[in-house]
C-alpha cells in the first residue's frame, strides 16, 4: 500500500520580515560577548597573553555569558565568580582601589581586561606554564600538593580543548608568547583600571 505524503510548501519570509530577521540577528551578534573582539585583542596585547587563550578561558568559565554568576564557591569559602571570565569576588577589594565594583564586572570588556590582568599575574607567579594557566582557576588556598596539581592540570586541559580546532590539533601548545615584552616586576594595571585611575 503506497504512502502518500502531502506536498510541503516552503514559505520564505517577506522582504520586510527578512529585514527584521537580519536586524534581529545583527542585534544578537552585537550583544554577544564576541562583539568585543577589540577588547579581547586590546587585553591580549596589553598583558601579553594570547586573545585565543582568553576566549578559551571564557568558554570554560562562563560559556561566553557576560552575565554568568557562580555561587558554588560560596558553599566553601563565601566567594562567588562574576561575568565572562568569572572574576572571583575575593578580587573585589583590590579592584575597588581602581574604581571597579561588582556591577562593572558584568560589562564584557571590563571583565575581559580584568581576567587578562589576573592571568598575567598568575603567569608571573607560576610561570608561563600549564600550572600557571591552571592557577587562574585553582588558587589552591585549600587544596595542597598533589590535589592542587591535579585541579590545575584538569582546568588547563579544559581550556586547551576550547582553543580553536586548528590550534588544539597541534602536539604542543606554546604559550611562551604570553610573556610580556616589558621586563616589569609586576603585571601592568588592567587597561580598564588604568583608564579609571589615570584619566
Amino acid at each position: 500500500m503506497p504512502i502518500f505524503r502531502k506536498k510541503q510548501t516552503i514559505m520564505y519570509p517577506s522582504t520586510a520580515n527578512r529585514k527584521k530577521l537580519v536586524l534581529t540577528g545583527l542585534c544578537l551578534l552585537l550583544t554577544s560577548p564576541l562583539h568585543a573582539l577589540a577588547c579581547w585583542d586590546q587585553a591580549a596585547q596589553r598583558y601579553g597573553v594570547p586573545a585565543q587563550l582568553l576566549i578559551a578561558i571564557a568558554r570554560v568559565e562562563s560559556d561566553l555569558n557576560p552575565h554568568a554568576v557562580n555561587r558554588v564557591n560560596g558553599q566553601r569559602n563565601a566567594s562567588f565568580d562574576i561575568g565572562l571570565m568569572q572574576i572571583n569576588s575575593s578580587n573585589l577589594p583590590t579592584l575597588a582601589q581602581y574604581g571597579i565594583h561588582e556591577a562593572d564586572l558584568f560589562d564584557a570588556c571590563t571583565n575581559i581586561h580584568v581576567g587578562a590582568w589576573l592571568l598575567a599575574k598568575s603567569f608571573e607567579r607560576n610561570g608561563v606554564t600549564w600550572n600557571g594557566l591552571g592557577a587562574y582557576n585553582a588558587a589552591c588556598t585549600k587544596l595542597k600538593g598533589e590535589n592542587c596539581r591535579r585541579a590545575r592540570i584538569k582546568y588547563a586541559w579544559l581550556v586547551y580543548r576550547q582553543l580553536t580546532p586548528q590550534r588544539s590539533r597541534q602536539r604542543q601548545f606554546d604559550i611562551s608568547n604570553a610573556t610580556r615584552a616589558s621586563g616589569s616586576a609586576s603585571p601592568k594595571v588592567p587597561l580598564i583600571l588604568a583608564s579609571r585611575v589615570f584619566p
